[in-house]
């Protein structure tokens, strides 16, 4: 079987093109303005409208929910991935803004992380794992760090997307070391932060499509 792929910030319609044509499974909308690949709502709302059968996701860093009721009404999005400190009560809250669910980020740097995020079981819908962001990082994610990805190989708790540090010449070995079903590529797939590349976008949808999931 072959791995679902999400590409995530996007933030132009020539990226969303590429990304669909290639065959991703998700679309990431990062609402996040200390991000370089952060957009507005409306936005988002535009360019997913582009996302044929792809699902949207809406990226959020601890929304309140003024926020959250501004992206069910304008986005709408099939899935929100929560990237903050938010806590398993509070995702599932957020359950009640997106058509069919939450995913969890999680930072990782050793087996302790991905063992802690067992206690999301049974509030969010998914797991994220992403790299831990560097000292005094002004944002949680997208530094383009990987990990050792074998670390998620074998977590029962929920389902996960790996993520951190992915490109289209390592997502397939990442994939046999952990087993992932799904993968998240950010800075992998761009020029420059912010600045997504169509030719890398294929290059790793297809990459992760062969690569070997389970």
């Amino acid at each position: 079987m072959s791995a679902l792929v999400k590409i995530c910030g996007m933030s132009d319609e020539a990226s969303v093109r590429a990304a669909v044509a290639a065959g991703a499974d998700y679309l990431g909308f990062i609402i996040f303005p200390k991000s370089p690949r952060g957009v507005s709502l409306a936005e988002a709302a535009s360019l997913s409208a582009l996302k044929g059968s792809a699902k949207s996701v809406a990226v959020l860093v601890d929304p309140d929910d003024a926020l959250l009721g501004q992206v069910l009404r304008v986005l709408s999005p099939d899935i929100i991935q929560l990237h903050g400190q938010e806590s398993p009560e509070r995702c599932l809250d957020v359950r009640n803004y997106a058509r069919e669910g939450v995913w969890k980020a999680v930072p990782v740097s050793g087996a302790a992380d991905v063992a802690r995020a067992r206690r999301y079981a049974g509030f969010a819908d998914a797991l994220l794992f992403d790299a831990k962001p560097p000292a005094g990082a002004d944002r949680p994610g997208g530094w383009g760090e990987g990990y050792d990805y074998s670390l998620a190989k074998g977590i029962d708790a929920l389902p996960f997307i790996l993520a951190g540090g992915l490109t289209p010449d390592n997502v397939a070995d990442a994939i046999a070391a952990s087993g992932a079903m799904a993968v998240d590529a950010v800075s992998g797939v761009e020029r420059e932060p912010g600045t997504k590349d169509t030719a890398k976008i294929a290059a790793f949808v297809l990459a992760a499509k062969r690569g070997t999931a389970g």
